[in-house]
């Protein structure tokens, strides 16, 4: 039983996490706003690819985390538009955006790297690995938090950004304020659309971040797919964590921890396929507990009364 649990998951399952709660808190952004943006899995996928892309052209850890940021702000303003401009569905136009994402990773890769499957440079380096001087010395939580990327640092410090900002600023109110109804935001001088479209925007640039970790932090690669479904429990920790950035990061613990515990089983020798799915059972088991509905159905509805 101690090769199954011990620091060394704890550690793997903050670093499995990052991308997760980097989505689940950018898809908060959107339901404060009324959108449900089904789009995250798409978004992260092309923050990964962009990471590596811009690594490789550049031969900068860097530059490659902001090109990620830049393509998926690109990729984000197709949900934007035609969620709140052209009023399509979000949800429609969020799985739309994941099989474009899919596919046009799938072809930049083969145009751009002539690989088929995954690209790999030995030679390209990946994000940091940081060890906070005092506090890799403190017992069992120097353990956990050290030999982590600036991402994974910067995902919780997020959470408690987000967390003042939701119930403590004029903005974070003015943004919940938008998506409980278009109508009365607006007669109270709100301007809504820019609300939407900075929720969008800023969700964006988290999807990016979530995107260089997984292909610069976790790996150095890039492969077809490699989110795996990712975005989607994303989805599921925001609606677990009722769009609350603490709440959200205790469900994304949930299944970065599972995630971990997936992989340390693989080293022990169990079916590889049952242990890949082990992190998507516990989300539908997590689906099952999830009773308050109100934040799916309220925000889609008020931002769909207006249309």
């Amino acid at each position: 039983m101690e090769h199954l649990f011990d620091l060394s998951l704890l550690n793997s399952t903050i670093r499995m996490v990052t991308p997760i709660l980097l989505a689940a808190l950018g898809g908060s952004l959107c339901a404060r706003v009324g959108l449900f943006n089904v789009g995250l899995e798409g978004q992260i996928l092309v923050g990964a690819f962009a990471a590596v892309l811009g690594n490789h052209m550049t031969g900068s850890v860097t530059l490659g985390v902001l090109f990620a940021i830049v393509c998926v702000l690109l990729f984000s303003l197709l949900f934007a538009y035609l969620t709140i401009n052209l009023r399509a569905n979000e949800i429609v136009v969020g799985i739309a955006s994941n099989f474009l994402a899919t596919g046009l990773t799938t072809y930049l890769l083969r145009i751009v790297f002539d690989v088929k499957g995954a690209f790999y440079d030995k030679d390209m380096q990946g994000l940091p690995q940081w060890s906070i001087p005092v506090l890799k010395n403190i017992p069992v939580l120097g353990d956990m938090i050290s030999g982590h990327s600036p991402l994974v640092f910067l995902a919780f410090i997020l959470v408690v950004v987000l967390q003042f900002f939701y119930f403590r600023t004029v903005t974070g109110f003015r943004l919940l304020a938008t998506g409980e109804s278009l109508v009365a935001a607006q007669s109270m001088g709100i301007k809504t659309r820019r609300m939407q479209y900075g929720a969008v925007l800023v969700c964006g640039i988290f999807c990016g971040l979530a995107g260089a970790q997984l292909s610069l932090g976790q790996v150095t690669m890039f492969s077809e797919g490699m989110t795996a479904g990712r975005g989607f429990i994303a989805l599921v920790a925001m609606m677990l964590g009722q769009s609350n950035p603490l709440g959200i990061m205790g469900a994304s613990l949930l299944f970065g921890f599972m995630d971990a515990f997936s992989i340390r089983l693989q080293g022990l020798s169990m079916p590889t396929h049952f242990t890949l799915m082990m992190p998507y059972v516990m989300t539908v088991i997590a689906m099952f507990f999830f009773k308050d509905k109100n934040l799916l159905k309220g925000k889609t509805g008020a931002s769909g009364s207006t249309r």
